[in-house]
């Protein structure tokens, strides 16, 4: 039922996003003195979340906007920056500015389904 309200599935979204981040952001830190690797990371959600699947939304008029490009999950690209001797492009402070990133992330998609189930349950006649 709730998969059907666009502001949870997006929040819904955001939140796979963030957690992914994450993931990409643990294994680079895993992986900062390993000779040769890449650190990866996601485009950004707003880049990810528009491009790929069409909803079509009901118009009562031709002059209404019946479709919204919304989509899915990004794929990880390797970050440009300068390589460190042994090739490895890891550098520990971007890696924590991008943690802080995903977390701000995470913790406004629960804040927008917190939100949207607040004004569920007052649309039922039920106090939050």
């Amino acid at each position: 039922m709730f998969d059907r309200i666009e502001t949870l599935r997006m929040a819904s979204s955001m939140t796979a996003h963030a957690t992914e981040r994450q993931k990409l952001i643990a294994q680079n830190v895993a992986n900062a003195d390993t000779p040769g690797f890449r650190a990866r990371d996601l485009a950004r959600f707003s880049e990810t979340y528009r491009s790929g699947v069409a909803v079509e939304m009901r118009a009562t008029r031709p002059s209404h906007v019946t479709g919204v490009s919304w989509g899915g999950a990004g794929r990880p690209k390797d970050l440009a920056s300068e390589p460190a001797p042994n090739g490895n492009t890891v550098s520990l402070e971007d890696e924590m500015i991008r943690i802080a990133q995903a977390k701000r992330e995470f913790d406004l998609s629960l804040a927008v389904t917190r939100s949207s189930l607040s004004m569920i349950r007052t649309s039922l006649g039920r106090r939050a």
